[in-house]
């Protein structure tokens, strides 16, 4: 099996984290400094945090950050990684379609990477978190297939930054800003384990 994302259970994601010291780089996404950099720092959502490096990143711009992850493990070693940056962050334990997370109220919500099941309608649930005016990001893999293999070996269709985008750019309440591919910056440290993004970035009339 390769290094596609067949985890999707929180026991699953723990099992994955407390196989290594640490799965990912660190080091904040360069998507996200792409496109954040630019913005007023206010309230933001990391969805699928993992170990924290983009919601530490956040905290040290200015930005009042919430973090979601379905990992225990993952969720401690953030915390861990916001300590020694000396940042505070509201850290939440659970899925994306079943978190009591207050609606409207991020200025950005981000999510990178998250395999996020269709038939849950993410696109609809991340929409209806970003407050008026905000800002949606979506980044995934180009070379993710949309579908993975659930615990039961049944394909799961998953979003797409290219469904986010199509579902995006027909809604009027939206102006899609980003909707490219892009070379990914630290290609081959830990955790990478593909080339180039998908980028897709949206603004919520105010």
């Amino acid at each position: 099996m390769s290094e596609q994302h067949h985890h999707h259970t929180p026991a699953d994601w723990d099992a994955r984290y407390s196989s290594s010291d640490r799965i990912w780089s660190g080091r904040p996404n360069s998507s996200l400094v792409d496109e954040v950099s630019d913005l007023a720092p206010g309230r933001a959502l990391d969805v699928g945090c993992g170990e924290g490096a983009d919601a530490v990143w956040l905290a040290r711009q200015g930005w009042q950050v919430s973090a979601l992850d379905p990992s225990s493990v993952a969720l401690e070693r953030a915390r861990q990684a916001a300590a020694e940056a000396g940042v505070d962050i509201s850290w939440w334990l659970g899925q994306l379609r079943d978190t009591d997370l207050p609606l409207e109220s991020f200025d950005l919500v981000s999510s990178f990477y998250a395999p996020l099941p269709i038939e849950h309608e993410p696109i609809e649930r991340l929409k209806s978190l970003v407050a008026p005016g905000g800002t949606l990001l979506i980044v995934h893999h180009v070379d993710f297939p949309g579908t993975h293999a659930d615990r039961t070996g049944n394909p799961a269709v998953m979003l797409s930054p290219a469904l986010a985008a199509e579902i995006l750019s027909g809604d009027n309440a939206w102006t899609l800003r980003v909707n490219e591919t892009r070379e990914r910056a630290g290609k081959g440290g830990p955790g990478t384990f593909h080339g180039d993004d998908y980028v897709v970035k949206a603004v919520r009339s105010a």
